[in-house]
């Protein structure tokens, strides 16, 4: 059975030779995964044109590549990129492809030098995110992945608030610890970033980070968080309150989630990441809350928690089939607090296959 991995190198091996590369050494440890499985923490790949591709680690992973990597040739060196590079030149290429967001100017001085050597002609081009623009598109098995991720994060919070965890008197560090626990307990590698928790005048920070201030009654408490499952990540955001909801918090919810569906309801292949945001982002600028949105729509979501596309008023494409996206506005009032609501989907030819499935009503604990 063919690896998914050997129709990503395909994708890529065409983009090369249309760019008219012979070769591209592809050195991001994410990028080097997504094109060959490998997990280790040392490992590039030499993609060439006529499907002669090399992968290189070092001896620690010799096991481990002929596991993961069983369809590439395998060049073991400490020297991983180096040595890639001179199996490049000595294999007739003229033009190597190199991930100038990845490679330092040491490596790429290190690179020239090595490339001119006995009056080698070898030039380097840039193939700038080419590999991300690839992982942005999901395969099926990578859906997949997502789905289980997301799944992990939607039964680590039901269960901490079955079980009364979110409550008053606990600290936001003791319920962000439980929450990445029961993500673990449930199959999680590890949480997808760093878990906020956010109470009271805390949930008016859109990236607070979980200290300890305690929760109270009648306090928002804004929970984002996500699990990693076969390296791809989720991300979900809900907001609650503790107690009794006041009528200014219920509005502010709803406002929020109104603009949050437009968001999600927007998402079709063709449409341009800003009208996206636009979508969303009208809502609330029209109920007067355009300054307490700070931050923008959502973003790509796979093998990196931020990842293409960007979906903001400065974002730039289209969306298409497979894309995995996150929409999450917030409204965020200073010395308040704020409510943001967060979901994972995936844009399909008809509507977006929602991943995240906890309730978006506004829950009152």
């Amino acid at each position: 059975m063919t690896r998914p991995e050997a129709g990503r190198r395909d994708r890529l091996r065409a983009t090369a030779a249309s760019a008219g590369l012979d070769a591209v050494l592809v050195t991001d440890l994410l990028n080097v995964r997504y094109l060959t499985g490998f997990t280790g923490s040392n490992g590039a790949l030499l993609l060439r044109v006529d499907g002669a591709d090399v992968f290189g680690t070092d001896g620690r992973y010799t096991t481990q590549a002929g596991t993961q990597v069983p369809d590439v040739e395998l060049l073991v060196d400490r020297a991983t990129m180096p040595a890639l590079a001179r199996a490049a030149r000595t294999g007739g290429a003229t033009r190597l492809g190199f991930e100038s967001h990845v490679v330092t100017v040491d490596e790429l001085r290190g690179l020239e030098r090595l490339l001119g050597e006995d009056g080698a002609a070898v030039e380097l081009v840039s193939v700038r995110r080419a590999v991300e623009a690839l992982r942005a598109i999901k395969d099926e098995g990578e859906v997949e992945a997502l789905r289980r991720a997301c799944a992990v994060a939607d039964a680590a919070l039901a269960e901490l608030a079955a079980e009364g965890a979110l409550r008053p008197g606990r600290t936001e560090l003791q319920v962000g610890r439980e929450l990445d626990a029961r993500m673990l307990a449930l199959g999680a590698e590890a949480p997808s970033f760093e878990t906020i928790v956010a109470t009271g005048a805390n949930s008016a920070i859109p990236h607070h980070r979980p200290d300890s201030t305690e929760l109270a009654e009648g306090d928002f408490l804004k929970l984002d968080f996500g699990a990693t499952v076969d390296g791809y990540h989720s991300d979900m955001t809900r907001t609650l309150v503790l107690g009794h909801a006041a009528d200014w918090q219920r509005e502010v919810y709803e406002l929020v989630a109104t603009s949050q569906a437009a968001g999600r309801a927007a998402l079709a292949v063709g449409t341009e990441v800003t009208a996206v945001d636009a979508a969303a982002r009208d809502v609330i600028v029209a109920a007067g809350h355009g300054e307490h949105f700070t931050h923008g729509l959502g973003h790509g979501v796979g093998l990196e928690i931020h990842e293409a596309p960007g979906i903001s008023a400065l974002g730039a494409g289209t969306l298409a089939a497979g894309m995995a996206v996150t929409v999450e506005p917030g409204v965020y009032l200073p010395g308040h607090g704020g409510v943001r609501i967060e979901d994972t989907l995936i844009v399909t030819d008809d509507e977006p296959e929602l991943l995240t499935l906890t309730s978006k009503e506004l829950l009152v604990l």
